[in-house]
């Protein structure tokens, strides 16, 4: 079988990675990848308009490609799922009307309220002046959202009016998050221990992930500018076997069982965004794919094939498909570039010292390959990912990866992984 995976990232490398494990798998196309991809066995970059959806279905036919799976939130709110399963294509991701859930807040939001998902309290404006109007009803501090897709960079936390006020400016009159900010939502501040619920939906039936958190802001101890994550790691200790049981009951069945209602089934990575507090939970947001970087600390404790699962969730098998999993812990640790996440240094060559061992990986995400060297291209650049017998071991080793990676400018959080091991 040869496979066709949409993306650059580290969630790509890791999933073609994952997916090259199994013998069956001929080939594995990434487009348009990243160093990583390029350099891992049987896996080739492609360079194809994701956009232009006629060269996608063209590429597929000429390569027989028997799966695609699209990673990044924007093809599947472009609708690239619903073109290529129109012509026959096995393709793994929700529908175009299936990711409005992730590429607009205000659908969801207003999801949540139809089904009774717990979320926070929040209101919808299309204006600067409506919405800063509002800012007297709230309670400080709170969450101000672009809409719209704004690469995981588009929630800001003000501490007063002030600071709220400057927010709706920088969306609406400065244009910070461009089309994605039309559009803005004024939400409750939540306090408690955030944590990520993946599972794989098909339909009206689902199998969950193991359990995961991230760290979104930029610095240590979760302070300073929220970013696309700063590294995970996996099994949360906050998601006990009682809160997954929660998560599912109160929010996995009814979003699953609403989108059936709203005549758009879903098929894909569900990825709920909570927030947990004193034995309860909230939904922060949803996202439509699998999470980065929690993919990577996830994919790593997969013992069971990532691809025989995608084609099982495609023909409505998932009853009949067991999943089985490492009993190790797992922590990933993102390396940055300077000035991300805000405007960031790219072209910086990378050094790498590796030493090959098991339970270690490697996994790219802002890099591209060119005249026989690494060369830095995004903001996150690498995800250092480690197995360990325990959160504690999964993180020294996570670390002692990051130091095998050197180039001009790189940073990292000290502290990924604190709230397991605490």
């Amino acid at each position: 079988m040869n496979i066709l995976i949409i993306g650059s990232g580290g969630r790509e490398h890791a999933i073609a990675w994952k997916c090259a494990q199994d013998d069956f798998v001929k080939r594995i196309y990434v487009c348009p990848g990243n160093a990583g991809t390029y350099l891992e066995d049987k896996v080739s970059n492609i360079v194809i308009d994701t956009k232009k959806f006629n060269l996608i279905e063209d590429f597929c036919v000429k390569e027989q490609i028997g799966l695609v799976i699209i990673g990044p939130e924007q093809p599947l709110v472009d609708g690239l799922t619903d073109y290529l399963q129109n012509k026959g294509i096995k393709t793994f991701g929700p529908s175009k009307s299936a990711a409005q859930l992730e590429g607009s807040k205000t659908f969801s939001k207003d999801f949540f309220v139809k089904y009774d998902i717990p979320t926070a309290e929040y209101k919808s404006f299309e204006d600067f002046n409506s919405s800063v109007n509002y800012l007297d009803e709230v309670s400080y501090p709170t969450v101000v959202k672009a809409d719209g897709l704004a690469a995981g960079k588009g929630v800001i936390i003000c501490e007063n009016k002030e600071s709220a006020i400057k927010a709706l400016n920088s969306i609406f009159n400065d244009k910070a998050f461009g089309k994605a900010g039309s559009r803005v939502v004024i939400e409750e501040f939540l306090e408690g221990e955030e944590a990520s619920f993946i599972a794989v939906v098909s339909k009206d039936k689902i199998i969950p992930l193991v359990t995961s958190q991230d760290h979104k802001a930029v610095g240590d101890g979760d302070v300073g500018l929220n970013t696309g994550g700063m590294g995970a790691y996996s099994p949360a200790p906050i998601v006990t076997e009682e809160m997954q049981k929660k998560i599912l009951e109160k929010v996995m069945y009814p979003t699953m069982n609403g989108l059936i209602n709203e005549g758009f089934p879903y098929l894909g990575f569900l990825y709920a965004g909570l927030m947990i507090k004193d034995g309860d939970l909230k939904v922060l947001e949803f996202n439509c794919r699998f999470g980065d970087p929690e993919t990577q600390p996830i994919l790593i404790r997969l013992k069971s094939s990532l691809v025989e699962l995608c084609l099982a969730a495609i023909d409505d098998k998932l009853n009949s498909y067991s999943i089985n999993w490492s009993e190790k812990h797992s922590c990933g640790v993102v390396i940055a570039s300077k000035g991300y996440p805000e405007s960031y240094d790219i072209d910086k060559e990378v050094k790498i010292k590796l030493n090959e061992e098991n339970d270690l990986k490697l996994f790219h995400a802002g890099t591209r390959y060119e005249d026989d060297k690494i060369i830095t291209s995004g903001g996150r650049v690498f995800c250092a990912t480690a197995l360990g017998n325990d959160l504690k071991e999964a993180q020294e080793k996570a670390y002692n990866l990051v130091n095998s990676v050197d180039f001009e400018g790189s940073f990292f959080r000290k502290d990924i992984g604190f709230k397991g091991i605490k």
